[in-house]
């Protein structure tokens, strides 16, 4: 898949790669293609994909496509253009790169955003607050790199890859690309790669470890795509994981991931207006007369 990826984006005519909707076809079809692999090639029954996982992957699916994508581009990548633009800040020599060194080096500079980012998220609680949704999955499938708190969702999508002159088709490929390591590093699919392929590449090993039910067994395999982060940083980990989730495996719904971040401060609150009710009460029955006999 990987392969034509590559060759998809290297060598279509020019009126299709350079059609605004084409990255927004193929990066959903990457998924689709795996879910259908997932149906004859099952890695584990008790990941296998139902009506509610369906419904709740294909709302997540939508939402990153749309108001994930917006907010990533008006808050994040337009400034940097305008920064670059006003700074002066000139990149002309990654356009003159081999068309392949080109997708290898965007590749290498998102996945190097997401992994630093991925472990913050593990180690520092406001960050992790908006993670740990993500790890009370308690199935495994294409869909599911998608499914997080929106907030966590935006983070994770953040780069400076806007600083860098690209050939659109390159950064493209490389989307697709790390779309499809992710997706199968996600997926419910019986495969086991090569070696040479696992040693650079994250793959459903190395994340179902990530995603496993002990949080200690989670601080690692924080790669998306390039595992090779992983091992050159020391967060490397050998193992597998079949039952995934956090809590005692409670599955949460869209809207408690969506409140997730916020639950602490919510239930203070509640408390605070639960304990100011109780001393409201005890005034009354306080301030009331003494019945008389």
């Amino acid at each position: 898949m990987i392969a034509v990826v590559l060759l998809f984006w290297a060598f279509c005519p020019a009126a299709l790669l350079n059609h605004p909707w084409t990255l927004s076809i193929t990066s959903p079809l990457i998924v689709i293609i795996v879910l259908l692999l997932e149906r004859v090639n099952e890695r584990h029954q008790g990941w296998r994909m139902n009506g509610r996982e369906f419904v709740t992957d294909l709302y997540y699916s939508v939402l990153s496509a749309t108001v994930i994508t917006w907010c990533s581009q008006a808050l994040a990548e337009d400034p940097l253009k305008a920064v670059k633009s006003s700074l002066g800040i000139k990149t002309e020599w990654v356009t003159h790169l081999p068309w392949l060194a080109q997708v290898a080096l965007a590749i290498f500079i998102l996945e190097f955003g997401q992994y630093w980012m991925h472990r913050l998220m593990h180690n520092w609680t406001p960050f992790w607050l908006t993670h740990a949704p993500h790890h009370h999955l308690t199935q495994l499938n294409a869909a599911k790199g998608a499914v997080g708190n929106p907030i966590e969702l935006f983070l994770i999508s953040l780069s400076v890859l806007a600083l860098f002159d690209f050939q659109q088709t390159a950064l493209f490929a490389a989307i697709n690309v790390m779309g499809v390591i992710s997706v199968f590093a996600h997926a419910n699919v019986r495969a086991d790669p090569p070696i040479w392929y696992s040693f650079f590449f994250t793959t459903i090993r190395h994340h179902s470890l990530h995603h496993s039910t002990d949080y200690e067994s989670t601080r690692c395999n924080y790669g998306n795509s390039l595992i090779l982060l992983d091992r050159i940083f020391g967060t490397y980990r050998e193992g597998e994981g079949v039952l995934v989730g956090q809590d005692e495996r409670r599955r949460l719904t869209i809207r408690e991931q969506t409140l997730f971040p916020f639950q602490p401060a919510i239930d203070r609150y509640k408390a605070r207006k639960a304990a100011a009710r109780a001393g409201g009460e005890a005034s009354t029955v306080q301030g009331e007369p003494a019945a008389t006999a």
